[in-house]
């Protein structure tokens, strides 16, 4: 008797939670996993929204400006940036346009798995590009992740069926676009405030796609549909999911949990991004039985050179993450 009234003494009061309130740094591991696991829904949706590769990006992108064009802030901050700024972040949002139009285009022509695992290359170029226009050495531990790729990618394409094989070629063109703009963005990464950024970029992107479109029945043919077609009922609601839970949603979290993590656990938890969008188009789409063993093997060699890469690289500052907001394939470190 007397042990239990101890018990009962130091007992938490009634309505006081057991549970220990989680420290900064645990709820931004939390936030940005979650962040992570949205981004990895953005290849599902993508199959699943019937519209073809352009009317989807242009859709995406003029959602997501529409949103930011009601933010204060956003035009507060534009007025003060300078002109030169602006074209040169209006620049790289043609990029950022291309980049997703290829990645969607990817996924139309083959499937999500096969679109998330060409973004496991996005370092590989980034690796040789970075250097090149930073005008910097080469990391030798970088180059050798690169080349210790090329079979993972061999096994990729041999365990996909050929209609597919044209997919991985638009993909990885997409992966050389994310590396090519997250270089340029990183150069300007000091003098934007990430919201205006990301919306100057989606915007001079949208721009970009809208001037675009006569020419894409010639370039991208299958790909080009109707711009100004309104989608139906289903299409717009997963792309309203797109553009708001996929994308501002994880950008607006991101930017609270990365203060509290350092670069190399950020980007850790975000190189994931292609393994948790791989597992959800298994889980949602079914893809296995579309793809080979051989397919999974080449996977495994690509992603973990992937999540081998910030235990190489040295350790580095977080930059602002505009970069988050733009790319199927995120950078968060300078």
């Amino acid at each position: 008797m007397r042990g239990w009234t101890a018990l009962r003494c130091n007992a938490p009061p009634f309505g006081h939670s057991l549970v220990m309130p989680l420290s900064p740094s645990s709820r931004a591991q939390l936030q940005i996993h979650f962040c992570v696991v949205l981004w990895g829904f953005t290849a599902v949706l993508g199959k699943l929204i019937t519209l073809p590769a352009l009317p989807l990006v242009w859709w995406r992108m003029l959602i997501v400006v529409a949103v930011l064009a009601l933010l204060p802030r956003v035009w507060r901050h534009l007025r003060a940036m300078p002109p030169r700024l602006v074209l040169a972040y209006a620049g790289i949002g043609v990029l950022v346009a291309l980049h997703w139009l290829t990645f969607y285009g990817a996924i139309k022509l083959s499937n999500a798995s096969v679109a998330a695992t060409c973004m496991g290359l996005a370092p590989v170029f980034l690796a040789v590009l970075e250097p090149w226009l930073a005008r910097k050495g080469f990391e030798l531990r970088e180059l050798l992740l690169g080349i210790a790729v090329l079979p993972g990618v061999a096994l990729v394409v041999g365990g996909v069926s050929e209609e597919m094989r044209l997919g991985i070629a638009v993909g990885a063109l997409s992966a050389f676009l994310v590396a090519l703009f997250g270089s340029l963005n990183k150069r300007l990464v000091e003098h934007g405030e990430p919201l205006t950024v990301t919306a100057i970029e989606l915007g001079a992107g949208t721009l970009a796609l809208t001037l675009l479109a006569p020419a894409m029945p010639w370039l991208f043919p299958s790909q080009a549909g109707e711009l100004l077609a309104l989608p139906g009922t289903q299409d717009a609601l997963l792309l309203l999911t797109l553009a708001l839970a996929c994308t501002l949603l994880p950008f607006a979290l991101s930017l609270v949990a990365l203060r509290h993590m350092s670069a190399f656990s950020a980007q850790l938890a975000i190189n994931l991004e292609p393994v948790y969008a791989i597992a959800l188009a298994i889980l949602l789409l079914g893809e296995q039985h579309e793809l080979s063993g051989l397919f999974y093997l080449g996977v495994a060699i690509v992603l973990g050179a992937v999540l081998v890469h910030p235990l190489l690289v040295r350790p580095r500052r977080l930059s602002q993450p505009e970069l988050l907001g733009t790319a199927e394939s995120k950078s968060v470190v300078d």
